[in-house]
């Protein structure tokens, strides 16, 4: 996930000066007079496109006015809707639910910014007459999916990344936006716009991130045959007794103030792949360096058996000290003194193996940064190398392929614009940088979550020298597929911008990109996470395939105890049953029929609706 921080006092006031102490926005992202600038995107945005036409901020930094070209892009989107909607006797509404939308967008992208997208006129009508469309045996590994437990706001951070500016953001406390603190335009001059289409301003059940609409938007509005259910331990902890957050001193401290524990990740793992009757959900357990926290480490493993292990070097995660009241540190993979132990352990337990074959992936995120300081704690690639080489047991899965320090990265359109190069390419800071470290390191991969999504509607010259290098240094093998929804809403928007993206000819020509074919993008979008996990490859979700259909009704089926593990309204209080990991959560087998089908013949479609916050116009 785009993983955000919230610095300590003395390191915040460097970035957001002149705030007077102990007021709304002393601990705030954007002031007051930004926040009057803004207005809700779900409430101007009359297109609905399938593909954003515009950056709308969650919340974490301010976004700039629609640039010239934003507005030709959706200009020509509509022209096309409502032309070949009429030739097909649907609605402008209806046409931009299908496919035909969503080569009308890519169609209109190509018209303004260059041909980035292999789409043909054709594909307006339907997907049965599209050469290009995505095929539909096209077997989908997400890497990277999140949701949040039921009553919980998130951490603040998070929270205010995926609403953009409004009232949960502003009780949260966050005001501006640390990755943007300037408010730089991005390639189309918007650098804030919130990402998730689906999310109401107060938690209420049923909205993004809860577990009913993270069950719609993976299984029935998009393509994912398998996925992995993350999180992130970024989020500053309040006593009841204390005024302000802090950042966590211990993990139970830690564990309050996530947006979902592993224990709770695990849960939902269980619920989804026992109601499908198949692995269609794997969990990551959490990384908490240091010998201080073995015994967590150890708990996670003997309690729900994590399928793969994700590690923050930004979150204050790392115990250096047995002082109960000192704050846990950032830390980095390659420091013998914090990461080795927990590598040990794991290792140790390499009976999970049998079981969870992914069991040794270790993933990383690293990048999207709200400081740019060049550090391995940020972003930086530098501890990857002896790391990967003193464990050349475990795959070293790095999020965001270290893409930052900030989203919408003003910073390397001009850096590609400037003709700043690193041996020989532009250099995009880290991700170029890792790319070219990460060459030789056959247990490294890069995971493109976010980093793809932000670049391939507001940066896609970025995005092509992004895939070019990843492929160039690494090759197709080791590039990993994450939509890192549903931050964004359904994943299915970035699947098909994925099939659809190329790296044009004069720019592979120049900077010696490989091409990135048909069997690439499958590699990517699947069968290279499948192959880590030893899963098998089969996009076919039906009764007598490996991955059967989740059933329709399954929020029906949702236990009491689920219910209370992820603190549903009337089952659980925030924070209660966190550390109750011998009640692991187990449903019985259950063979259903076809899910995603029946959802499709019924009507069922996306409605392409974004909330955040764009300026006004």
């Amino acid at each position: 996930m785009f993983a955000s921080t919230v610095w300590p006092h003395h390191q915040r006031s460097r970035f957001i000066p002149n705030r007077i102490p102990g007021s709304r926005e002393e601990g705030a992202w954007l002031s007051d007079r930004q926040l009057g600038s803004l207005v809700r995107a779900d409430e101007v945005d009359t297109l609905k496109s399938p593909i954003p036409t515009q950056i709308i901020s969650n919340g974490e930094y301010l976004p700039s006015k629609r640039t010239a070209q934003q507005k030709e892009v959706e200009a020509r989107i509509a022209a096309l809707a409502d032309d070949t909607g009429k030739q097909l006797g649907m609605s402008r509404r209806r046409f931009l639910a299908g496919s035909g939308g969503v080569a009308a967008a890519f169609i209109s992208m190509n018209e303004v910014f260059g041909h980035f997208f292999d789409v043909s006129p054709v594909e307006l009508f339907g997907a049965a007459h599209a050469a290009e469309a995505v095929p539909r045996d096209l077997f989908v590994f997400d890497d990277q999916l999140h949701m949040i437990r039921q009553t919980m706001p998130g951490p603040g951070a998070l929270r205010a990344l995926a609403q953009g500016q409004g009232s949960v953001a502003e009780n949260a406390g966050f005001k501006n936006n640390p990755f943007n603190a300037e408010g730089l335009p991005d390639e189309l001059g918007s650098p804030w716009k919130a990402w998730n289409p689906a999310l109401g301003q107060t938690p209420i059940e049923g909205a993004n991130f809860y577990l009913a609409q993270f069950i719609k938007d993976v299984y029935l509005d998009s393509q994912v045959s398998v996925a992995i259910l993350s999180n992130a331990p970024l989020g500053l902890f309040q006593a009841p007794s204390e005024d302000k957050p802090r950042i966590p001193r211990s993990v139970d401290e830690s564990l309050t103030a996530m947006n979902l524990t592993g224990y709770q990740t695990a849960a939902v793992r269980d619920f989804v792949n026992n109601i499908a009757g198949s692995k269609r959900l794997l969990a990551h357990g959490q990384i908490f360096p240091s010998k201080q926290n073995l015994g967590f480490m150890q708990q996670q493993i003997d309690q729900f058996h994590p399928d793969s292990w994700k590690g923050y070097n930004i979150a204050y995660t790392a115990k250096v000290d047995d002082d109960a009241t000192s704050p846990m540190k950032q830390w980095r993979l390659d420091d013998e003194q914090i990461a080795y132990s927990t590598y040990e352990l794991i290792k140790k337990n390499r009976g999970e193996l049998k079981a969870h074959p992914g069991f040794f992936n270790i993933c990383i995120h690293k990048g999207l940064a709200p400081i740019a300081p060049d550090t391995p704690e940020q972003g930086s690639p530098i501890d990857i190398p002896k790391a990967a080489r003193d464990w050349p047991e475990f795959n070293f899965i790095i999020y965001h392929a270290c893409f930052g320090p900030r989203f919408f990265n003003t910073e390397a359109m001009q850096a590609i614009v400037s003709g700043k190069q690193r041996d020989g390419v532009p250099d995009i800071r880290w991700v170029t940088q890792f790319a070219q470290l990460a060459a030789p390191l056959k247990n490294v991969y890069a995971e493109i979550g976010t980093t793809f999504a932000s670049c391939a509607i507001t940066f896609p010259n970025l995005c092509a020298h992004m895939l070019g290098q990843l492929m160039k240094y690494m090759g197709p093998d080791r590039i990993i597929f994450g939509s890192d929804a549903v931050w964004y809403g359904a994943p299915q928007w970035q699947i098909e911008a994925f099939w659809c993206f190329h790296i044009p000819e004069d720019m592979a020509k120049k900077y010696g990109y490989p091409r990135l074919t048909a069997n690439d993008k499958r590699k990517i979008l699947g069968i290279n996470s499948a192959n880590l996990y030893k899963l098998p490859v089969d996009g076919r979700i039906s009764a007598d395939s490996p991955y059967k259909p989740v059933p329709k009704d399954y929020m029906r089926r949702v236990p009491d105890r689920l219910k209370s593990v992820l603190e549903f309204p009337g089952f659980a209080k925030p924070g209660a049953d966190r550390g109750a990991f011998e009640n692991r959560f187990i449903m019985p087998q259950d063979n259903l029929a076809a899910l995603r089908s029946d959802y499709l013949e019924a009507g069922g479609l996306p409605n392409n609706t974004r909330y955040g916050w764009v300026r006004k116009r």
